[in-house]
């Protein structure tokens, strides 16, 4: 993951799964992964997001992202993404957002 490029541009990765806290654990040691889950048992984050997803009995989390900006609203979201492209559109989106070097004091 790339993650020391999204600490270059001051910006957190956060997960949210409806997921306990001791599965995350698990699912983090197994997959390598290096940034935080939140452990959202009750689904009320997901809901809030639009992320909650209903299959049959079981709910669970969709695979969204939501780039917020300092001012905690949502700057972009996406609700379809290509694993594999997602983190450098991510970091372009980044770079828009953000005001350029000659413009900072």
């Amino acid at each position: 993951m790339d993650l020391p490029k999204y600490a270059e541009h001051n910006a957190i990765v956060l997960g949210v799964s409806l997921d306990t806290i001791d599965s995350h654990k698990d699912f983090c040691a197994k997959q390598g992964l290096n940034f935080k889950l939140l452990a959202d048992v009750g689904g009320k984050v997901a809901a809030t997001y639009g992320s909650l997803t209903n299959l049959g009995l079981v709910k669970f989390a969709a695979r969204h992202t939501f780039l917020i900006d300092p001012q905690g609203r949502i700057a972009k979201s996406y609700t379809s993404v290509n694993p594999a492209t997602h983190s450098n559109e991510l970091l372009a989106a980044l770079l828009q957002l953000q005001p350029s070097q000659s413009a900072r004091p």
